[in-house]
């Protein structure tokens, strides 16, 4: 009988069971067919539906969202990729839209619709004129699934949020993602060019969307998906070991166990991120956090994928393996832009005073 010891990637008395058991197994299940394209991603998101995560929007209970987040990603970092988008949609319409467009999202939500925010323009920047729309935006995530689009209009610090239905099938193309990852999120281009554009369709003021602290203070809510995939990439890999009679080894244990805490203390700053970001802290303050979070956790999951690398050895690298699938979603999903710039934001706040170092922590 194996008796190598057993990896608990989530301590139970911080991680609650945002999602059940059963249904992060159903997720993690799904995965390599979503990746290949044979099972539609929709049916993942209808398990986070049925578990009653749609109308989250992170503000009512920073703790369970990211805590949903962690969960998620550790069981199929792609529908948590979709669903950080879904959550990040919603939290800016209720923070900028009105009661009326609120409640109209909340409707789509019901009806069975997903919200997504697509940023990043293509060769024609997005743009409404005339009622209506010219332009693409490229990196859209959840082609065929997202049903409706927060997209930016415009660009620089008057950029315009606005809502756009986005079901038309003939409109995305995802044949331009290449990546080695990530694959299952159906990223791709749309084009907007001659929708009409109705005025109603705008969310908030011009600038509203680079609004601190719920910008770059958004995203401890990337952090925590890095976090849960990092710890999800473990316990798979500790289960490949555990069925080779590998794990027992201390040199295994050690590996792991090393990158192991440093995730745990991953996971325990982005908690403290999300919560500052509706605590009562000064905005550099909750935006520093953020930052810390999201760095951090990329650095503690880059340093994952390498020792599961080494634990695991040409194992990891074979078309069928489950952590070598896991492992390259996730190296998509860290290289997120601006790096270097953010962790200059964050170190001139907070090394500024002993106050500030101090941080949410004081």
């Amino acid at each position: 009988m194996n008796s190598a010891p057993r990896f608990d990637p989530f301590p139970p008395s911080s991680q609650p069971d945002v999602l059940s058991q059963a249904a992060r197994s159903a997720l993690r299940k799904a995965a390599r067919d979503e990746e290949a394209g044979t099972a539609p991603i929709s049916a993942s998101i209808d398990i986070l539906r049925d578990a009653g995560l749609m109308l989250e929007d992170g503000a009512a209970s920073p703790l369970r969202t990211a805590h949903a987040l962690m969960q998620i990603g550790g069981a199929n970092l792609s529908v948590g990729r979709l669903w950080e988008g879904h959550v990040n949609a919603l939290r800016l319409i209720r923070l900028y839209g009105s009661p009326a467009q609120a409640e109209h999202a909340k409707q789509v939500i019901k009806d069975g619709g997903l919200l997504g925010v697509w940023g990043a323009d293509g060769v024609t920047p997005a743009t409404a004129e005339g009622g209506v729309l010219r332009g693409e935006k490229v990196f859209a995530s959840g082609l065929g699934t997202v049903t409706h689009a927060l997209i930016s209009l415009n660009s620089g610090p008057e950029v315009q949020l606005a809502l756009i239905d986005v079901t038309d099938p003939k409109r995305g193309d995802a044949t331009q993602w290449d990546m080695l990852g990530m694959r299952a999120t159906a990223s791709g281009t749309y084009d907007f060019s001659g929708l009409p554009f109705a005025e109603d369709a705008r969310i908030g003021a011009p600038g509203d969307y680079l609004k601190e602290p719920h910008f770059i203070g958004g995203v401890w809510r990337i952090a925590a998906l890095q976090a849960g995939a990092a710890a999800g990439l473990i316990d798979a890999a500790a289960g490949a070991l555990r069925d080779m009679d590998r794990l027992e080894a201390e040199a295994q244990l050690a590996r792991l166990m090393q990158v192991l805490m440093r995730v745990w203390a991953g996971m325990a700053l982005v908690e403290r991120a999300g919560q500052a970001s509706v605590d009562d802290h000064e905005e550099e303050t909750i935006v520093s956090t953020s930052i810390a979070a999201r760095i951090y956790t990329e650095e503690v999951a880059l340093d994952t994928i390498k020792a599961v690398e080494q634990s695991l050895g040409l194992r990891h690298f074979t078309a069928s393996s489950e952590t070598g699938r896991m492992a390259r979603d996730l190296s998509v999903y860290l290289r997120q832009a601006a790096r270097d710039a953010f962790l200059q934001r964050a170190a001139g706040h907070a090394l500024s005073s002993e106050k500030a170092t101090w941080g949410v922590f004081g």
